[in-house]
Parts: structure tokens; C-alpha cells; sequence
């Protein structure tokens, strides 16, 4: 057992490597700080959205900039879609699970807003519709996903594929990559 959790320690660590090495992903990282920061600034929200494990790190996140990440400081308006439980199970009864989040992004979001979307393999159907939609309505995407993207690919403004098809190594990165940008857009707000 002890070299079971130490594989998996390691293969958390391998990935997390990859992604470090990636310049390409370092950059992206800074362009969704920045593009995060100038929303905030500019009076514009940031939402999130995502499936299971990956509505759990939307949430957390969601709630590093409405709460705090380190510094004491005012909250940051940002919220994840999926808290109302009543407007969910409506929704998902009504019109269907895949249209959950898309129906919120066409209600509430204008142009300016920003949507992160979280979903391991990059196709799940509630995650692409909500992009198609923000896509429309001049929200800018920041998608979160495994390896080769999905078709959150082709509807990203930026696109952050961890180099993996494991779904709890990319979780783990997922909630790394997200806590840096939390981590700077906090720092550059409120400098």
C-alpha cells in the first residue's frame, strides 16, 4: 500500500511538472490574470461552472474571490452557478441537464463577464452549451479540461488542458492553476 500512495503522489507531481514546463501554459496563466483582473476592474462578474468534483473546485474557487485568498480585503464579485439547488433541479426537469448552465449565462451575464468552465474531458454537454452561449453574448471562456481539450477547445478564449487523462491528476492541477490566478488577480487588484 505504501507504494501505491507513493505512485500516486508521484503521478500528481509528474503532471504538475508538465505543466509547469509548458510555457505556453505559463503564459495563459498570466493572460487570464490579467484579463480577470481588468474584468474586476472594469465592474464585470466572474462566475463558474462545473460537473461533480469539478463543481466542488468551481465553488472553491468562486469563493476565493468573494471570500479572500490571503489578503484581508473586499469581496470580488464572483459566484458558481450551480448553489442554487431549486433553479437547478427546475431547470434539469424542465429543459434538461444540458441546459442548466447555458439558461443562466443568456439571463444574467452581459458582455464583459467572465465564465470558467471546468469539465476533465472537455465535452461535457451542460459545460459546451454554456460557452456556445457566453460566446454569443461576449463573455469571455476560460476552460478548464484534461489533455486534448474537448470541444471546450474550439469555444475557449483561453484554455488551460492539463497534460493528462487521469481525471483526479487534472482536478489537482486544475485547483493549482486556478489558486495562482486567485493568488495574482489578488495581489494586482488590490496593490
Amino acid at each position: 500500500m505504501e507504494q501505491t500512495i507513493k505512485t500516486i503522489i508521484q503521478a500528481s507531481i509528474d503532471t504538475k511538472e508538465k505543466v509547469l514546463q509548458n510555457e505556453s501554459m505559463i503564459a495563459r496563466i498570466k493572460q487570464a490574470t490579467d484579463l480577470t483582473t481588468q474584468a474586476f476592474k472594469k465592474g464585470s462578474r466572474v462566475w463558474f461552472c462545473g460537473n461533480g468534483g469539478s463543481a466542488a473546485d468551481a465553488q472553491h474557487l468562486a469563493a476565493e474571490f468573494s471570500g479572500r485568498f490571503y489578503k484581508n480585503r473586499l469581496a470580488l464579485p464572483a459566484e458558481a452557478l450551480h448553489c442554487n439547488t431549486s433553479y437547478l433541479t427546475a431547470v434539469a426537469n424542465d429543459f434538461g441537464y444540458n441546459e442548466i448552465y447555458a439558461r443562466l449565462v443568456e439571463g444574467i451575464m452581459p458582455a464583459g463577464d467572465i465564465l470558467f468552465g471546468f469539465s476533465t474531458s472537455g465535452n461535457s454537454p451542460n459545460i459546451v452549451a454554456a460557452f456556445e452561449m457566453a460566446r454569443k453574448k461576449g463573455v469571455h471562456t476560460i476552460g478548464f479540461t484534461g489533455t486534448n481539450g474537448g470541444q471546450i477547445r474550439r469555444i475557449s478564449d483561453i484554455l488551460f488542458d492539463v497534460p493528462s487523462d487521469d481525471t483526479p491528476r487534472i482536478q489537482e492541477s486544475h485547483i493549482m492553476i486556478g489558486h495562482i490566478i486567485c493568488q495574482l488577480v489578488e495581489e494586482t487588484y488590490f496593490a
